[in-house]
């Protein structure tokens, strides 16, 4: 499906997380698609590579894997140094990885509340570390943070996921904030984003009711939407749902 959404990204360099599939690579096809050079960064090597070889043969764009799990933070800097020696930068970030452990409270480990928590919360905030920084250097750049309803209610057995989706909210929003006081070149938006048919709820839940789910590649286009306001204004934050999405408001 092509998108409905019009940017010009050429010469812009986009550095997507958790694109090798799913929701990131809809995203990763979309900003290919307009024009951006685009880094997959992602821990499943292959099927990473394999969207790069895609992306490189049918976009305007061109694609690279970076290898990266965004829980270590010692990792993602050397990417960014890496970058740096190459002579490159990341003028558009999207924080899309993330994992979920579907389990009562009462039954999860201290180990699956720390990959998730550490994956969903502090994955993203060490993305923005880096990032932020680099483009207050540059003059501008944006950040796209990946949210969840559960960032606004929650429901049973999502405990570690909410509270990791609830607190890159809050971070997204101060992020925000400080844009606007720091850079005004820089743009930071949360995309709060509904239930989607990806492999992240499918191979959970194998048995849900697909009619109840948007396609990513809408999410996709809000990503780009957000990247094709123009300078003189400003998106916080963009709610996209399934119609009968059962978690909003």
């Amino acid at each position: 499906m092509d998108s409905a959404v019009r940017v010009d990204l050429h010469g812009r360099q986009a550095l997507v997380t958790g694109g090798a599939r799913g929701l990131g690579a809809s995203i990763a096809r979309r900003l290919a698609g307009a024009g951006a050079s685009v880094l997959v960064a992602d821990v499943r090597k292959d099927l990473a590579r394999d969207l790069c070889n895609e992306l490189g043969a049918t976009g305007p764009g061109d694609a690279r894997f970076v290898e990266m799990d965004v829980r270590d933070a010692a990792a993602v800097a050397e990417v960014f140094k890496d970058l740096e020696a190459e002579g490159q930068s990341v003028d558009i970030l999207v924080n899309n990885a993330a994992v979920d452990v579907s389990k009562p409270i009462e039954h999860l480990t201290a180990d699956e509340v720390t990959r998730v928590v550490t994956t969903n919360l502090l994955g993203p905030m060490y993305l923005c570390l880096e990032t932020y920084r680099r483009m207050i250097a540059r003059g501008g750049g944006h950040i796209v943070n990946i949210l969840s309803t559960a960032a606004n209610r929650t429901w049973t057995e999502a405990g570690p996921y909410a509270a990791g989706k609830s607190g890159l909210r809050a971070f997204t929003h101060t992020l925000f904030k400080e844009a606007q006081r720091d850079c005004p070149g820089i743009g930071v938006t949360g995309i709060i984003a509904g239930g989607m048919e990806t492999p992240f709820i499918m191979e959970r839940f194998p048995d849900a009711d697909t009619s109840m789910l948007q396609s990513p590649d809408i999410v996709a286009d809000t990503v780009l939407y957000a990247l094709s306001v123009p300078a003189g204004s400003a998106v916080s934050e963009l709610v996209v749902v399934p119609r009968r999405e059962p978690s909003w408001p």
